[in-house]
């Protein structure tokens, strides 16, 4: 009987190779892409990290030590709410005739001029013929009640009262707002932060970094306003 025989020549065992071959090629590659691709985004977050800190310390090394003297008056005083002695020290600057009103953004719902009058009584008269107040929630609700308050009465310049790490983000959002209004600022400094430096309390230390964040998202935000845009490339 004619024998059988088995195909088992060498072309055939290549051929069964060949696809295993590549395969293992193709993988060894997306292991090289992959550790690209690893060392690529380590490389991008220390950048980003580099740059925030970068960033943090100008923030902090802007921000004024002490309060200041005015060179000059404005139409209005803003305060915005939220730290210790501002609203004392705005409505000082209104009895020395800094403005001629004062808006205290950001009151609690609860809060009327007559518990104003009563936490400050030497300047209770004034609370009750010269402050206004808003509920806004925040500090872009601070800005757009600044400005509808300011245009309604025609000031063209304010005095900007708040705490010196807030002050940033405050001129920031105001001025978005109020582009062709002048502003002064009038940095509140806190007693904690005159006593001691900052950076010796961490509860202090987190303030001043979430400041910094809510500061660098505002500034991105303002950025990407189209009317923003708008109102620069008029300028230039």
């Amino acid at each position: 009987m004619p024998m059988v025989e088995s195909k088992t020549d060498g072309g055939s065992t290549a051929g069964r190779l060949e696809p295993s071959g590549r395969r293992w090629g193709r993988g060894r590659a997306a292991r090289r892409l992959l550790r690209r691709l690893g060392r690529s985004a380590i490389a991008m977050c220390a950048i980003a990290l580099l740059v925030l800190a970068g960033g943090f310390a100008l923030f902090l090394w802007s921000l004024p030590a002490d309060e200041i003297v005015l060179q000059r008056d404005a139409d209005g005083i803003v305060v915005l709410t939220g730290g210790a002695s501002r609203i004392s020290d705005a409505i000082e600057l209104l009895a020395a005739g800094r403005g001629k009103r004062l808006l205290i953004s950001g009151v609690n719902r609860a809060t009327t001029s007559g518990e104003i009058s009563r936490l400050i009584p030497d300047y209770g008269r004034m609370v009750s013929c010269c402050v206004d107040f808003d509920r806004s929630l925040n500090t872009l609700g601070n800005a757009i009640e600044t400005k509808h308050w300011a245009e309604s009465r025609g000031f063209r310049s304010l005095i900007v009262v708040t705490s010196n790490y807030h002050m940033p983000r405050a001129i920031a959002e105001i001025a978005h707002q109020l582009p062709d209004v002048a502003l002064l600022p009038f940095p509140v400094i806190a007693d904690k932060l005159h006593a001691e430096p900052w950076w010796t309390h961490g509860t202090t230390m987190k303030l001043m970094f979430s400041e910094y964040l809510k500061y660098v998202v505002a500034q991105m935000r303002i950025r990407l306003d189209p009317a923003a845009a708008a109102r620069a490339a008029a300028a230039a």
